[in-house]
């Protein structure tokens, strides 16, 4: 089977809050910080080709560039956690809410927690929003067509956010609409991890069977069958359902719409977003007169954390001594991802060919949010606010659809678990025939350990390792044996409810295991 895929937009595109008096969308391009496809006085409330209801649905986008949802909380939680990172900065930054997250127990009352649980749920109360506006609201004309494809973003937001949520916590209230007195929503009692499955594959179901493959450009970013099928794959992946997995990967590998063309080196440069890599991404946007307010804070809290120039962050998720020794040698993909502070012998330069400084606190930082300094400059500003978020890229899709064929087995699918591993080396040696030579084993558990070991390098820093481990049953080995010895598996696979939650529910809520 031929790994072509050809490209799709399937991003965040929302660049407005639906309170804000003016809606601005669009997306951006390398140096590019103008709004295209930005609503005017002839086109509102939305541009031809979409649909009546984006006055709605934008806002349930809008919540993934909040604070809450993909900042601080979620780079601790999902990458700080793992043994890929460690919490950099300097050793007080973010408290004791931050140095439990690397080096465990995380307690009920830590903030984080308490963040994540929030953030999620606000993007879960838009789509909710946004399904009962199309479902009720007889102001609006549409068609069923332009019904059932709101509704298919909506699901499709709201089955990321339930998945967020189940892998970090486990059990959690399903809430599948709006609540007359909104403080009722304290006191719906958790359901199981199956319940929650169940409901986010219906969710991703609809979703891939009513969003298109593609959008036009200036909907860049907007939820596609892809990426309802992409994050379907994850989702069974994650049960164990290997045959369904592997469906959901093969929908997406033979649609037509994603490569491997891109280069690792671009991927994850601003000229790299939206891509044919690309399968899901959070939009963000920047430019001199608004160079915070349309983006995320994601980049700035990884960047490097100095002065003047270097000034460019806060220091945060720093890759560990564990991930620079698992590449291959001269694996490319290691310098795209650790970068490294000069020392007194050496001097490191970074992508864009910046000699880099002597004596900052950390030795490595995050090479895959270090932005543009032109774009920096004619922004003015260092922080990165214009970074977009990588949450699916097609890479990911394509090494599951590896796992998922290796454990159903059979010589066939063998075959197509290989292909699809060593496309995805072909493409990281970049050329070179003398590194990342093609994996040959046709053993189910020796290709198992190729497969998880690719994850670990292909995916480095994308907030994948930790679920990963957790998922294939070795997170105590692996985390005890990567300097968190504090890690017990039983206890620390998922996150304590935060007790601000449970008060909140008048013992509605209980606790997890061990907390």
């Amino acid at each position: 089977m031929k790994f072509i895929f050809k490209q799709t937009h399937t991003a965040t595109l929302l660049l407005l809050t639906v309170l804000a008096t003016g809606l601005l969308t669009g997306c951006k391009g390398f140096l590019d910080t103008e709004r295209q496809g930005a609503y005017d006085a002839d086109n509102y409330p939305y541009p031809g080709g979409s649909g009546a209801y984006d006055q709605f649905i934008f806002g349930a986008y809008n919540e993934l560039r909040s604070f809450n949802l993909h900042s601080q909380s979620f780079i601790t939680a999902t990458s700080i956690r793992s043994d890929d990172a460690d919490k950099g900065s300097t050793p007080a930054d973010g408290g004791a809410n931050a140095t439990t997250m690397d080096n465990f127990p995380v307690l009920a009352s830590n903030g984080f927690c308490n963040t994540l649980w929030v953030g999620n749920y606000a993007l879960i109360t838009k789509c909710n929003s946004t399904i009962k506006e199309v479902n009720t609201n007889t102001q609006i004309v549409a068609t069923e067509a332009i019904k059932k494809q709101t509704i298919g973003e909506a699901r499709f937001l709201r089955a990321y956010a339930y998945f967020n949520l189940v892998k970090l916590f486990g059990r959690v209230p399903l809430i599948d609409s709006l609540f007359s007195n909104p403080a009722a929503q304290n006191n719906v009692p958790q359901s199981s991890t199956a319940q929650l499955y169940a409901f986010i594959e219906g969710d991703l179901t609809y979703a891939a069977a009513n969003l298109p493959l593609s959008w036009d450009v200036k909907f860049v970013g907007r939820a596609t069958s892809g990426a309802a099928n992409g994050l379907l794959a994850k989702v069974y992946l994650y049960q164990q359902k290997w045959q369904q997995a592997m469906n959901a990967a093969a929908a997406v590998v033979n649609s037509g719409q994603y490569d491997l063309s891109t280069p690792y080196d671009k991927i994850f440069r601003e000229e790299g977003e939206n891509s044919k890599e690309s399968v899901f991404e959070v939009q963000a946007t920047a430019s001199a007169a608004i160079p915070s307010n349309n983006g995320v804070q994601y980049a700035q809290i990884q960047g490097i954390r100095g002065s003047g120039i270097w000034d460019q962050g806060w220091g945060w998720n720093t890759p560990s001594t564990y991930l620079e020794a698992a590449y291959e040698a001269n694996d490319p993909r290691k310098n795209r991802t650790i970068m490294y502070t000069s020392t007194g012998t050496t001097i490191y330069q970074t992508i864009y060919g910046e000699n880099l400084p002597v004596g900052l606190p950390n030795p490595r930082y995050n090479n895959k949010v270090y932005t543009n300094p032109a774009l920096r400059a004619s922004i003015g500003n260092r922080f990165g606010y214009w970074m977009n978020l990588r949450v699916l890229r097609y890479a990911d899709v394509v090494l599951m659809y590896a796992e998922a064929a290796n454990e159903v087995g059979g010589a066939a699918n063998t075959t197509i678990a290989l292909n699809a591993l060593n496309s995805v080396r072909a493409r990281a040696r970049a050329g070179n025939n003398t590194i990342l030579p093609d994996v040959t084993t046709t053993d189910q558990a020796l290709l198992r350990d190729a497969i998880r070991q690719e994850r670990r390098v292909e995916l480095a820093m994308e907030h994948e390792r930790f679920f990963d481990l957790v998922r294939w049953g070795i997170a105590q080995t692996v985390m005890n044996a990567s300097g968190k010895p504090n890690y017990i598996g039983s206890r620390d696979g998922l996150l304590p409810i935060p007790q601000t939650q449970i008060d909140l529910s008048a013992g509605v809520l209980t606790q997890n295991p061990g907390y």
